[in-house]
């Protein structure tokens, strides 16, 4: 019997891989970063953020673009951690139309 061919449809492998390979992540990194919660993530980053442009993130309007930063980073994670568009899209529960009108929305490769 002969095996089945399982190719990926997708070119994208996993996040933590492509940031190990830049060097910007490292095991210890990794193992932080699953102690703190996605909350407090997202509040050390932005609080890092703030802290760059000395706490003045005035007219940024945070509060809206959220939803479009949380979106984003969900597709990545789908289209990382799946093996086709097609499951990227079942995983998010959206059609594959909808999918690809994400991803198109919010510039992302597919």
């Amino acid at each position: 019997m002969k095996a089945k061919d399982k190719r990926s449809t997708t070119s994208n492998t996993s996040i933590i891989t492509n940031l190990k390979d830049q060097n910007l992540l490292t095991d210890q990194t990794i193992v932080a970063i699953n102690s703190i919660s996605l909350e407090n993530l997202i509040a050390v980053k932005l609080e890092l953020a703030c802290n760059h442009v000395n706490n003045r993130l005035y007219g940024l309007d945070i509060w809206r673009n959220s939803v479009y930063i949380v979106k984003d980073a969900l597709l990545k994670f789908a289209i990382s951690t799946t093996n086709s568009k097609k499951n990227a899209a079942r995983f998010l529960g959206l059609t594959y139309g909808e999918f690809k009108i994400a991803c198109k929305k919010l510039d992302i490769d597919i």
